[in-house]
């Protein structure tokens, strides 16, 4: 909890100098009504190290600094004597988790920069989001439970009039991308904002990159690569008195129904990144995968490794690897091949025309920028929609790991028109039944 997206607590708080100010500026908005200088108030749901992260990021993101001498730049980092922080009103009201542990380290850091969450607006359990989706003042909420739980978290969200931040991946499964797409449908017709957390479409080197991509810098596409290629995981050791369903929910990215595998929690990030490039999103999965290094029960069920070949419409390939495991090399990339040249959809590209690098320095966390393109969205009456392309990019990874669990070819239709639900059936945290993932040689895909 010390580190949130590479952010140091003593960074942090250097940085966050603005919060003490947040809290004169009046609240006088609810739901989509968020506009002008109207305050933007919060609600996390799930309070975790990415909810912590969130809610951190949403507090620097509408900071302006000011340096009496223009020519010191305007990143934090470089804040001269004399600089002036200016906060645009936002603040994190209410907090929500499954476990008060979590909700209390969030809660903590909260208060460290200025930030201090009232008790009354802490709730606790399977229906605590329920309960700050109550809170009148809260209009816009930050979703960072395990992603099984983000499908009728939206869809609650929205229903009660909150504009959205939702962390990647958008679901676990078909029947709740599905329901991801029916929410965004809805809430554009409640002019309600929806961001999602696949931040390389807020890093501006992928913004220009990719613009240079699509405006044919290496002619037509006809072969990409994506890597989410890392060491292991964090593990949390098993307390006494746990229940499967609380020792499965405490260490989620383990499950598939929890996370939904790795390939789609984590590489989601590089799959979206080859469907922004392409345009498009593939109509086919071939691959394999499995669990080669981690052994014991601690470490649930979900694979260590994957390699999928992705098909997309117009015949171009994308070859696909993530792994997690100790000690290996670690890769996380994309790279496309044209007809004129190459990228890596991030800061190079070699063409015909020449070789091209972005060498601008980023002044701004992209973590920050897309909470920024948030709540300017908000305040505009112009409200950002990410639903279908996270939804999307949510499905090409099950559609990889359905390719890999079963051995067999899986195409887009049938998948995204899958009735395989992996939510389980009751949930509270005595013994309620988990979903069993049975892989390989017994495994169907349907």
């Amino acid at each position: 909890m010390d580190r949130c997206n590479g952010l140091s607590r003593r960074q942090f708080l250097k940085k966050s100098s603005f919060a003490a100010a947040a809290t004169s500026i009046p609240a006088i908005t609810r739901g989509a009504g968020a506009k002008g200088n109207d305050k933007i108030r919060i609600a996390v749901i799930g309070c975790g190290g990415r909810g912590t992260g969130a809610a951190l990021n949403s507090l620097l993101a509408p900071t302006t600094v000011i340096y009496p001498d223009p020519r010191n730049g305007y990143h934090t980092e470089n804040a001269q004597p004399g600089a002036k922080i200016q906060a645009q009103g936002v603040e994190v009201v209410a907090l929500a988790d499954l476990f008060r542990d979590r909700l209390d380290q969030c809660r903590h850091q909260l208060a460290i920069v200025g930030n201090p969450v009232r008790e009354d607006l802490c709730f606790t359990g399977f229906d605590a989001y329920r309960k700050v989706l109550e809170i009148p003042e809260v209009n816009c909420v930050i979703l960072a439970s395990p992603p099984c739980f983000r499908p009728r978290e939206l869809r609650a969200a929205v229903e009660a009039d909150k504009h959205v931040f939702m962390e990647k991946p958008a679901a676990v499964d078909a029947p709740g991308v599905r329901s991801i797409m029916k929410s965004g449908e809805i809430a554009k017709k409640k002019g309600l904002a929806i961001m999602a957390g696949t931040v390389k479409r807020h890093t501006p080197s992928f913004i220009e990159t990719i613009r240079r991509l699509h405006d044919g810098a290496i002619g037509n596409i006809i072969q990409a690569m994506a890597y989410f290629n890392v060491n292991d995981m964090w593990m949390i050791p098993r307390e006494p008195g746990w229940g499967d369903m609380e020792w499965q929910i405490r260490n989620w990215n383990y499950y598939t129904w929890l996370s939904g595998d790795c390939i789609v929690e984590q590489h989601v990030h590089m799959l979206d990144v080859a469907n922004w490039a392409m345009q498009a999103h593939p109509v086919s999965a071939y691959g394999m995968g499995g669990l080669q290094a981690r052994s014991g029960e601690e470490f649930g069920h979900t694979y260590d490794h994957f390699a999928i070949e992705y098909v997309y419409p117009d015949g171009t390939h994308l070859f696909s690897q993530n792994r997690q495991i100790a000690g290996s090399d670690r890769r996380i990339a994309n790279h496309a091949k044209g007809t004129d040249g190459s990228t890596d959809c991030m800061t190079w590209i070699n063409s015909k025309q020449g070789e091209w690098k972005y060498d601008q320095y980023a002044h701004r966390d992209p973590y920050e920028l897309q909470m920024l393109s948030l709540f300017e969205s908000i305040r505009s009456g112009q409200p950002v929609n990410e639903v279908q392309a996270v939804a999307e990019s949510t499905l090409t990874g099950i559609m990889g790991r359905e390719a890999a669990y079963s051995g067999q070819l899986i195409e887009w239709d049938a998948v995204l028109n899958s009735q395989r639900d992996y939510f389980p059936s009751e949930l509270h945290l005595g013994d309620a039944p988990v979903p069993e993932v049975v892989l390989p040689r017994t495994y169907k895909f349907y």
